[in-house]
């Protein structure tokens, strides 16, 4: 592997951990902010409650980058077929052009013999 794309795959890795410890982080300060609203917990029921939270909003998590994973996919099968398409329509318009003036030119000079 090229040494730019190994790197720009590492960092790619080291932005994908490091924005998932910060939805880890966000989910755990709001299972504290969810579990404040509930003074009457003991702090057994509290720990339980933050664990809960924190696991479900990270499943959660999981099944939308999964899903959007999924959809950047798809858009980039459909983006590239439609690039294709677009390009060999420019190569066709391209060849009838260049045939088109080539033809004409033939024209001009045979009428003008």
């Amino acid at each position: 592997m090229e040494p730019e794309k190994e790197s720009a795959r590492g960092l790619a890795q080291v932005e994908g951990y490091l924005l998932w410890n910060a939805e880890v982080a966000e989910a755990r300060r709001h299972a504290r902010l969810f579990a404040d609203a509930m003074p009457w917990l003991t702090t057994a029921q509290r720990e339980e409650v933050e664990r809960v939270y924190v696991t479900d909003r990270v499943d959660l998590s999981k099944e939308m980058l999964t899903r959007i994973a999924a959809r950047a996919v798809e858009l980039r099968e459909e983006y590239s077929a439609r690039y294709d398409r677009l390009r060999a329509r420019c190569v066709a318009v391209s060849v009838l052009t260049v045939g088109a003036l080539c033809g004409t030119c033939a024209a001009l000079t045979l009428v003008g013999r």
